[in-house]
C-alpha cells in the first residue's frame, strides 16, 4: 500500500479533481441530503478549535489524513499540495490541499471526502448530520482523547428527527406465565408517580395481555421516543389496578442517601454519588446538616465520575478544610490548584468506596480524603481517567466536549493514566473468613499494607492484576458494606487503617 500511495503522489497531475475548483456550486447546495455549504463552515471551525485547544502538555496534530479511521478501506495520502482519497486500490477523490491555516479549505475538503465515503460506506450513509460530526470528531482526536465528542445542537437534533429518549421508569423480568413483574422503579418517574411498586404485576397493555407481546413489543411501550400513554392493568397485593402512564424523561438524582439509625451512636451515613456536580454537593450538605450525630460515614464513589472541578472542591471541602484538593494539567508548564474556600464542616470518620468506574473528579475527591488522611480507600483501583472537559461551542448551536485537561492529586502525584489504589483491596477479603482474618490482623497490628499510591515506580497494571475488578455487583456490594461497616464501627481499625 505504501508502494501505492507514493505512486498516486508521483502520479497526481493526471487525475482530475473531483468538484473543481472550488469544489462545491452555489446551485448545489445540497447534495446526497447534506447541505455541503453549512458543513464546511462547521467543520472549519472544528478544525480551527481543535488547534486552539490546549491538550495538557501535549501536541495535537489536527491532520485530515486522520479521517481514514472512518473505514478500513479508505485510505489518505497528503503532500504539501494535494490530498487524495484511496478506496482499496481505486483513487475516489484528488483535492488540492490549502496552506496549513486555511481551515475553510479544510472544512471544504473534509465534506468532500464525506461524500465520497458515504457513496462507499452504506453504515456512514446512513448517519445524520449531526452524528456525522460525531464520528469526524472521533477520528481526529482518537489516539488522545478517546472521550472527546461532539455535542448535538439539540435544535439540530429536534429538527432532524424529532426524538427525545422518554421511559415509564420501571424495571422488571417476565415470569414463567409471560406476565411481566416489577422489579425496581426510577424514583419521581411516571410509574412511580402512579403509585407502582416492586412486586407488581403487568397483566396487559392497552387491552393486550403482555404474554402474547413480543420482548420488542414490550420494550416499545415502556421505553421509546417521544412521550406515548398506555393503559397498564397490574396485579398487586391488593388487588386488579388499572393506570394511565404517559412516557416521559427520566432525570437521575446525582447523589442517594441512606441513613443506618442507631440510638446511642447517631448511626451511620451511606451517600452514593452518581456523578461530581453542586447537586451532589448540596445532597451531601443537607445530609450531613439533618444528621449532624452520625458516627461514620460512606461514601460510595464506585460508579461516581465527574469534570466539575468546583463541585469537587466544594465537597472534598467539608471534610477537608482549605486544603489542596487537585491541580489541573492545562499545558506542560501550567498547573492550576483547586483549594476549598470554605473550612470543613464535620470530623466524622470516613470510608470512601471506589472501582475501576471511578473516574473523573471522583478520582480527585478519593485522592484528597486519601491525602489529608480523611477517609480509608477501600474498593479496587480507581480508573485512571482523571480528566476534566472543556466545552467549545459552535456557530451551529453544538459544541466540542474535549477531556483536554489532566488532574493531579493535590500535592501533585499523577492519577491520570495511573489511578489511585485502595488501602484495603475488596478483591482478597471476599469471604468471611477473610474478613475475619484481615480485621484481626489490624487490631493486632499484623496489617502491613502497601501503599502503591506512594509507591510511583510500581507498574499500575501489576497492581490492578493484584487487586483485581471484583465482577460480581451482589457480591461487591454485601463485601463493601461489610468491611466499610466493621472499620467505622471500631475505632481502633479505623485508626490503623488512616495511619498506614
Amino acid at each position: 500500500m505504501l508502494k501505492f500511495l507514493t505512486w498516486v503522489i508521483i502520479s497526481l497531475g493526471a487525475v482530475p479533481t473531483a468538484f473543481g475548483d472550488g469544489l462545491f456550486f452555489a446551485d448545489e447546495p445540497v447534495q446526497d441530503g447534506l447541505p455541503v455549504f453549512e458543513m464546511s463552515q462547521t467543520f472549519a471551525e472544528i478544525y480551527e478549535k481543535l488547534n486552539e485547544a490546549k491538550w495538557a502538555g501535549k501536541n495535537l496534530n489536527v491532520a485530515i489524513e486522520s479521517l481514514e479511521k472512518l473505514h478500513p478501506s479508505a485510505h489518505i495520502a497528503a503532500t504539501d499540495e494535494r490530498v487524495v482519497l484511496v478506496w482499496d486500490d481505486a483513487i475516489i477523490a484528488n483535492f488540492p490541499r490549502p496552506r496549513a491555516d486555511d481551515w475553510n479549505g479544510f472544512g471544504e475538503i473534509t465534506t468532500a471526502l464525506i461524500l465520497k465515503l458515504r457513496a462507499n460506506d452504506k453504515n456512514l450513509h446512513r448517519l445524520s448530520q449531526s452524528e456525522i460530526y460525531q464520528v469526524v470528531v472521533d477520528s481526529l482526536i482518537r489516539d488522545l482523547d478517546e472521550n472527546g465528542r461532539y455535542i448535538f445542537s439539540k435544535a439540530a437534533e429536534i429538527a432532524e428527527d424529532g426524538r427525545i429518549l422518554t421511559s415509564l421508569g420501571l424495571e422488571g423480568a417476565r415470569d414463567e406465565r409471560g406476565n411481566f413483574r416489577v422489579t425496581g422503579i426510577f424514583k419521581d418517574a411516571p410509574a412511580d408517580t402512579a403509585g407502582i411498586r416492586a412486586g407488581d404485576l403487568i397483566a396487559e397493555i392497552n387491552g393486550k395481555p403482555v404474554a402474547k407481546m413480543s420482548d420488542a413489543d414490550l420494550a416499545r411501550v415502556l421505553t421509546g421516543f417521544n412521550s406515548g400513554t398506555s393503559k397498564i392493568k397490574l396485579l398487586t397485593p391488593s388487588g386488579d389496578k388499572n393506570v394511565v402512564l404517559r412516557r416521559a424523561t427520566v432525570v437521575l438524582a446525582d447523589a442517594d442517601v441512606i441513613h443506618r439509625s442507631n440510638p446511642d451512636t447517631g448511626g451511620l451515613l451511606e451517600i452514593i454519588v452518581h456523578e461530581v456536580t453542586d447537586g451532589a454537593v448540596s445532597v451531601v450538605n443537607e445530609a450531613l446538616a439533618k444528621y449532624p450525630d452520625i458516627s461514620g460515614l460512606i461514601l460510595d464513589l464506585r460508579a461516581a465520575t465527574g469534570d466539575d472541578e468546583r463541585a469537587a472542591a466544594k465537597l472534598a471541602g467539608m471534610f477537608v478544610g482549605k486544603n489542596p484538593v487537585m491541580r489541573i494539567v492545562e499545558t506542560a508548564k501550567e498547573e492550576v490548584e483547586v483549594v476549598p474556600g470554605a473550612d470543613a464542616i464535620t470530623d466524622v470518620p470516613v470510608v470512601v468506596l471506589m472501582s475501576d468506574m471511578t473516574r473523573g473528579t471522583a478520582e480527585a475527591l478519593a485522592a484528597a480524603f486519601y491525602e489529608n488522611l480523611r477517609g480509608v480507600l477501600v474498593g479496587t483501583p480507581t480508573a485512571g481517567a482523571a480528566r476534566i472537559a472543556s466545552r467549545i461551542d459552535l456557530d451551529n448551536g453544538g459544541a466540542l466536549e474535549l477531556l483536554n485537561k489532566s488532574i493531579k492529586t493535590g500535592s501533585g502525584r499523577a492519577i491520570d493514566g495511573r489511578g489511585l489504589f485502595p488501602i484495603v483491596c475488596l478483591s482478597n477479603i471476599r469471604s468471611n473468613q477473610q474478613q475475619d482474618v484481615f480485621f484481626l490482623n489490624v487490631v493486632n497490628n499484623d496489617f502491613n499494607a502497601r501503599d502503591f499510591n506512594r509507591e510511583t515506580g510500581v507498574d499500575a497494571a501489576t497492581i490492578r492484576r493484584g487487586c483485581p475488578v471484583i465482577t460480581s455487583g451482589a457480591d461487591e456490594d454485601a463485601v463493601a458494606t461489610a468491611v466499610a461497616v466493621k472499620i467505622l464501627t471500631t475505632p481502633k481499625v479505623y485508626t490503623r487503617l488512616i495511619a498506614e
